[in-house]
């Protein structure tokens, strides 16, 4: 995207996780303006919780306006499997009280006149990076792979400089891949690359490996704390979920020759205690020719990739770009 002139106007941002919610509001170019943080109660009944996210999404909207801005565009950011365009969350497992939910349509309902936009996490953070992270500095930059890596795991592909739905917007559940024929149980499937190497994944790894000591019940930032501490046993759970992340990006590798594969959430916050073991793999695995052709970085947003996601679905909408005046270009 070109470079952008100071606006009046501004899109709403909603981003869904499994363990909290954010709203924000930012502008054309990414930046965020305002935010409000909320725990997502997932297993709480969608009825339970959508009118707090109303309210916030409405002082959102009152402060803007208080500053001379107007909202063009509510844009949401939220795990699958769903269908996009419908914005209808189908049963996305960490969001167990979300399940079969019309949010575009409610949302719409709250906030008459402002158009509604949905998008899948992992396609959202990809368009995020592609557009203002490490694709910003980069023009040549086609073929990417983003990984949310955070509670679950799920995958966004631009291919061609394009981003990849599928035919039933399915385009990269990595986490449902089955790994290995036995192992911990997620994303309803043992041995998936989720129930090896995710949030939930690294719980369930860490309470096979060192039952004594963690539980599925640990929270993930005390076994995180611990891989950050360098503890030799939580290096140990770091160095398992390293390796089937390897097992699992040589397959992508192999199969869609990305340049970069960009990694959020936990893969910011733990870095190569987690991408050291994965490369290991990755060259024992992988075409050496479509290794050599892709990087493997965390993401160039940082801790700040889920509210740019936020905003992307409905800024890369041509009729959100033109309220702004703005032709898209790349």
């Amino acid at each position: 995207m070109e470079e952008i002139q100071p606006s009046r106007q501004s899109v709403i941002g909603l981003d869904v996780g499994g363990t909290k919610t954010a709203c924000v509001e930012g502008s054309l170019d990414g930046r965020i303006l305002q935010r409000i943080e909320m725990p997502t109660h997932a297993e709480e009944p969608f009825s339970a919780t959508f009118p707090e996210i109303v309210g916030h999404l409405k002082a959102l909207i009152h402060a803007a306006g208080s500053s001379g801005r107007s909202v063009v565009a509510i844009s949401v950011s939220i795990g699958g499997p769903l269908k996009i365009r419908e914005g209808f969350l189908i049963n996305p497992p960490h969001l167990p009280g979300w399940h079969h939910v019309p949010l575009k349509a409610h949302l719409m309902e709250a906030f008459p006149g402002i158009p509604v936009f949905v998008e899948h996490d992992g396609n959202a953070g990809a368009l995020a990076e592609f557009y203002f992270g490490v694709g910003k500095s980069r023009p040549e930059l086609q073929h990417l792979i983003f990984l949310t890596f955070g509670t679950g795991i799920g995958a966004g592909f631009i291919v061609n400089g394009r981003i990849l739905r599928g035919a039933s917007d399915t385009a990269g559940e990595i986490g449902h891949w089955r790994l290995a024929e036995d192992g911990p149980l997620g994303f309803g499937k043992r041995g998936s690359w989720e129930s090896f190497a995710s949030g939930a994944g690294l719980i369930q790894l860490a309470s096979q490996m060192y039952p004594s000591r963690w539980n599925e019940g640990t929270p993930i930032r005390e076994l995180v704390e611990a891989m950050l501490a360098d503890d030799p046993e939580a290096m140990k759970v770091a160095d398992a979920a390293g390796h089937w992340m390897g097992r699992g990006l040589a397959l992508l590798i192999d199969a869609l020759n990305p340049q970069v594969i960009v990694f959020g959430s936990l893969g910011v916050v733990l870095g190569e205690r987690i991408l050291a073991p994965a490369r290991r793999v990755i060259a024992k695995e992988a075409l050496p020719q479509a290794t050599a052709a892709c990087e493997l970085l965390p993401c160039a947003l940082g801790s700040g990739i889920g509210d740019v996601a936020a905003l992307m679905a409905a800024l890369v909408e041509d009729s959100v770009r033109q309220s702004f005046g703005v032709v898209t270009k790349r």
